[in-house]
């Protein structure tokens, strides 16, 4: 929005603000609080997000696509040019080993 300025922890440096979480980090884990994922828990909550996000076909289809263009193999395709080339050469070795060796 227009004519609104940034304040409190949006308005500090962003050196200011890291320090300030870095003191809060300290201190939970001191304290006890703080909460560290284990693999078994990130494994659960990795799952639980491609589940939700694997219901819409649409959405799901969409990145298929994506991928498959952008990948290796979709990449791989070569001009027609190069295709006809590479045909030649078969087609010139298939010459080659047609003929008697003299």
């Amino acid at each position: 929005m227009p004519g609104r300025e940034r304040r409190g922890f949006a308005a500090m440096s962003r050196d200011k603000q890291r320090e300030i979480a870095r003191r809060g980090g300290r201190a939970a884990h001191q304290k006890g609080t703080a909460h560290e994922f284990n693999a078994d828990e990130a494994r659960a909550a990795g799952r639980k997000g491609g589940v939700a996000v694997s219901r819409n076909r649409e959405h799901m289809s969409r990145i298929g696509r994506a991928g498959g263009l952008s990948s290796r193999s979709g990449r791989r395709r070569e001009p027609a040019v190069a295709t006809e080339s590479r045909e030649q050469h078969q087609q010139a070795g298939e010459q080659e080993s047609a003929q008697p060796e003299a």
